[in-house]
C-alpha cells in the first residue's frame, strides 16, 4: 500500500512537472513563431499570422533599450492575444500614426515592465514599413478601467500603454489600470 501511494505521488509530481515544461516551451515557440511573422511582415507580407490557427498578426516591434525591453506587438486585444504578446486596441490610431495608438498588455507578464519607466524614457516602434517612430514617456498614472476617454482619438501623436494594477497583487483583474502616456518625439 506504501509502495503504492509513493508511485501515485510520484506520477503527479512528474505530471506536474511535465505540466510546467510544456506551458514554458509553448511559450518560448511562440516568441520565436512571433519573431518570424514580424520578418515576414518587414518584407512586406500583410497580416502574417504567427501560427495557423492565430487570428492576430504583428503590427509593430516595441523596444525601451534602457530596460532591455523588445517584444513584439500583435494586432487586437483579447485575451488570446495578450496570452503571447501586447495587443494594439483596435480602433485607436496605428502604431507610429497621428492620433492616440493604445497598447494593452498583462502586467505580470510582458507589460511589468510598465512599473519601471520614467518620465522622459524613450519608447520606440519599429514599424512594418521600416520607420522607427520614437516617443519619450511624459507621465504615469492610475486610472478607473471606466475612463474610456484613455483611449480617444488626441492631438498629435500619442502612444498609451496600460495594464491592470496594482503590479503585485494576488488576484487578476480589479477595476484599477496604471496608463503610460507617451508623445511622439518628432
Amino acid at each position: 500500500m506504501k509502495a503504492w501511494g509513493l508511485g501515485v505521488l510520484f506520477l503527479l509530481g512528474v505530471w506536474q512537472l511535465g505540466e510546467g515544461t510544456w506551458i514554458y516551451s509553448k511559450a518560448l515557440l511562440a516568441q520565436h513563431l512571433l519573431l518570424q511573422a514580424w520578418d515576414r511582415t518587414k518584407q512586406g507580407e500583410s497580416q502574417v499570422r504567427p501560427w495557423g490557427w492565430a487570428d492576430t498578426w504583428p503590427l509593430a516591434r516595441m523596444q525601451v533599450k534602457r530596460l532591455g525591453v523588445d517584444q513584439i506587438i500583435l494586432a487586437g486585444a483579447n485575451g488570446r492575444t495578450l496570452a503571447f504578446a501586447p495587443g494594439h486596441v483596435s480602433g485607436t490610431s496605428s502604431p507610429g500614426h497621428a492620433g492616440n495608438s493604445v497598447i494593452t498588455g498583462h502586467r505580470d507578464t510582458h507589460f511589468r515592465f510598465l512599473q519601471e519607466l520614467e518620465k522622459g524614457d524613450q519608447i520606440e516602434l519599429g514599424l512594418p514599413d521600416g520607420r522607427v517612430a520614437r516617443y519619450a514617456v511624459l507621465r504615469m498614472r492610475v486610472h478607473h478601467q471606466s475612463e474610456s476617454w484613455l483611449m480617444g482619438d488626441q492631438p498629435g501623436q500619442q502612444l498609451t500603454l496600460i495594464t491592470c494594477y496594482p503590479f503585485d497583487t494576488p488576484i487578476p483583474g480589479g477595476p484599477l489600470r496604471y496608463v503610460v502616456t507617451a508623445q511622439a518625439m518628432l
